[in-house]
């Protein structure tokens, strides 16, 4: 029995339909789907159009239960992320933040900041063998860092400037972004 092109291609959706409805399979796909959106990229701010942030006392907590104010990153690069665990495009863009970071932790700050529970967020970083600190925010978001949905990721420069600002899920690790991390830690 030959089948049409018409029904064949019916039959195609339906499948990715079901697979999408299928909870084990859904996040999987959603991942893989976010990963080749990641690859167009970011773009960065114009310079006259790049808004200042205040370094407000924004309190922050990493796994261990340090803290960190958001007011001693002043004067430095900073990379901010705000991501979650159970969020498809914040997975899908980890394995490139975690590359950008292996190559700059020494020279930017990079906050990774989520508001899920210890436990989950620890559980996530093992089984991905990912190395970075994550925070907990410990108040509201200042009022620069607008973040009504994630992943959104911030670049700021040493003079708090938003160079980067990214909602969706991003190739962190690409020539562009490293040049231009480059650029402001000159």
């Amino acid at each position: 029995m030959k089948i049409s092109k018409s029904r064949r291609n019916n039959l195609i959706f339906l499948v990715i339909i079901a697979l999408l409805i299928i909870p084990q399979t859904r996040m999987p796909i959603q991942i893989l789907m976010h990963k080749g959106l990641a690859l167009f990229g970011t773009s960065v701010i114009d310079e006259d159009e790049r808004q200042t942030i205040a370094y407000e006392n924004w309190n922050l907590t990493n796994l261990d239960g340090d803290r960190l104010n958001f007011k001693n990153t002043e004067g430095e690069v900073v990379l901010v992320n705000f991501w979650a665990t159970w969020c498809p495009p914040c997975v899908a863009e980890m394995p490139s933040l975690q590359a950008l970071y292996s190559g700059y932790n020494e020279e930017v700050q990079f906050l990774f900041v989520s508001n899920e529970s210890h436990e989950t967020i620890k559980k996530f970083m093992q089984k991905k063998g990912y190395d970075f600190e994550v925070y907990m925010p410990q108040a509201a978001y200042p009022e620069a860092f607008d973040v009504s949905s994630i992943p959104r990721t911030f670049l700021i420069d040493k003079h708090g400037r938003i160079v980067i600002d990214k909602k969706g899920a991003a190739n962190w690790n690409s020539d562009k972004i490293r040049d231009q991390i480059d650029k402001l830690l000159k």
